[in-house]
């Protein structure tokens, strides 16, 4: 396992304040007491419980941070969630963020809040890998958009989490960083391609994290790990170096709760010149949607979407919540086919010749180092015919029409995030899978239709199965919409809450 360097725990002594005993007036047991036993440990604390802490000076930033990267380390060799730790990048902006603390003033959303980026997200100085053994010692020469944002309010990167080599599969190992496991059953994987963000985030490491989705990598290893993730619109938070999935990646937050995973996205989103697909217009107001009642609303129930199928036990579990948004007054209807056909040879055309043509050249000269996997698929990709690829092309433009016109009747599709629980770790696909026509990543047939249209996508924690691993629902909202996947989910999570379900990992 890769050695990482994490200060010793010395007492903050910024501008000589004083931070006083937690006291855990008034606040959740279950958060306030992972704080008041402050021995080093923050674990499973809430983005706004740690700013409630930093604001009454419970807790410094300082202190938060350094917790935050002494769990990183610890559980590490048990979880493989980090390709690189930054210690000093995330106590240079906790030391910045506790002072403006003491001088009352207010940095920025994310205030000495610790959080991970995944490492398909450059940040500068930073190595900066995309899982593969042909970019191990690449350093980031920029910020992407999303680290400047993050930086500017006040955020305390504390490292870059694994990935699968270029986002290219739906679990959670690269020929890099091997397999990163899930803290529900560390024999598990925890899915990708945002493998080490969720395996973090699940663990308490961090409330939130930074990650991107193509095809469904934030809903595939949140419905893995129990947490909440969301895609938001197409280009609502810009993405610059331009991704090889050019038009299908989004960049969106996992996090435990609802609410804080609006918190980071409101710092995310917003215009940059750089990306040239970035949406302009203000961001909603994420936040505000949680507060919003969804009585009325008109949901789709689809537990197939008219071409998958699912675990029993996974529909199940799926089925009866998505039955909760009938309790809390919303019209749910059932849903049997949403689409005519299965869109995954539209979308592995696009998604696949784009990252085929971005690795041709490794392909050519260092093909022995590249996943096995990924090579097959890419290099098929490749010997696509124009016309072919073309013809697909023209079909996601009429496979977009019929969905939006699909959402004219309903606000909310909900549907399995994925057909079964976690699986073994260092498996390409499930066993259910095997000897089928499913690749590493067209298993998830629920997830990467949604990236054809660009609409908000979210998974939210649905329940367990009776071995204990989490199952997601998908919940899918119409195009610029988010506000609506934000009330239905914060409504779902007070009704069913999850956030005090805590991974068995150590």
């Amino acid at each position: 396992m890769r050695p990482f360097l994490v200060p010793a725990p010395t007492p903050s002594r910024n501008c000589g304040r004083t931070y006083r005993k937690n006291t855990a007036e008034s606040h959740p047991r279950r958060l306030m007491e992972s704080i008041a036993s402050m021995t080093g440990s923050v674990a499973y604390a809430s983005a706004f419980d740690l700013k409630k802490a930093f604001t009454k000076k419970d807790l410094s930033p300082v202190e938060a941070v350094k917790a935050s990267l002494e769990r990183a380390q610890s559980l590490e060799p048990k979880l493989n969630s980090f390709v690189t730790l930054t210690p000093e990048l995330a106590l240079d902006a906790a030391k910045k963020a506790e002072t403006a603390i003491m001088r009352g003033e207010n940095i920025g959303l994310l205030q000495g809040l610790p959080i991970s980026i995944k490492d398909l997200i450059p940040v500068k100085g930073v190595r900066f890998t995309m899982g593969s053994k042909v970019m191990a010692n690449n350093i980031a020469q920029i910020n992407a958009p999303v680290a400047e944002r993050v930086i500017a309010a006040g955020g305390c990167i504390i490292g870059k989490t694994t990935s699968s080599e270029f986002g290219a599969k739906a679990v959670g190992d690269s020929p890099l960083t091997g397999a990163t496991r899930n803290p529900w059953n560390v024999a598990k994987t925890s899915g990708g391609s945002s493998a080490g963000a969720t395996a973090s985030v699940a663990s308490g490491i961090t409330p939130f994290s930074i990650a991107t989705d193509g095809g469904g990598s934030i809903r595939i290893p949140c419905s893995f790990t129990g947490l909440f993730g969301i895609k938001p619109q197409f280009a609502r938070v810009a993405m610059y170096p331009v991704s090889a999935a050019t038009t299908l990646a989004h960049c969106g937050s996992i996090a435990r709760t609802v609410r804080d995973a609006a918190l980071l996205l409101t710092a995310e989103s917003g215009f940059d010149a750089r990306d040239p697909f970035s949406i302009a217009d203000p961001a909603p107001d994420y936040l505000a949607a949680c507060e919003r009642p969804i009585k009325g609303m008109r949901i789709a129930w689809s537990p197939t979407l008219g071409f998958a199928s699912a675990d029993p036990e996974v529909l199940r579990i799926t089925e009866s919540a998505a039955m909760t948004f009938q309790k809390l007054g919303c019209e749910v209807e059932l849903v049997e086919k949403v689409f005519d056909e299965d869109p995954v040879k539209i979308w592995s055309s696009e998604f696949y010749a784009g990252i085929g043509t971005r690795l041709k050249p490794m392909l050519e000269k260092s093909r022995n180092l590249l996943d096995p996997a990924v090579v097959v698929i890419v290099e098929r990709a490749l010997k696509q015919p124009i016309e072919q690829y073309y013809t697909n092309v023209f079909r996601r433009y009429d496979f977009r029409e019929k969905t939006r016109k699909f959402f004219e009747k309903f606000d909310l599709l909900l549907s399995p995030t994925l057909s079964v629980p976690a699986f073994d770790i260092n498996r390409d696909l499930p066993m259910e899978f095997e000897g089928s026509d499913r690749n590493a990543v067209s298993w998830v047939y629920y997830t990467y239709a949604f990236n054809l249209t660009g609409q908000p996508a979210a998974s939210i924690p649905a329940g367990f199965t009776k071995s204990k691993l989490p199952v997601g629902l998908q919940m899918v909202a119409r195009s610029h919409q988010e506000v609506d996947i934000f009330r239905a989910a914060a409504a779902f999570e007070e009704a069913r809450p999850w956030a005090s379900e805590i991974p068995p990992i150590k």
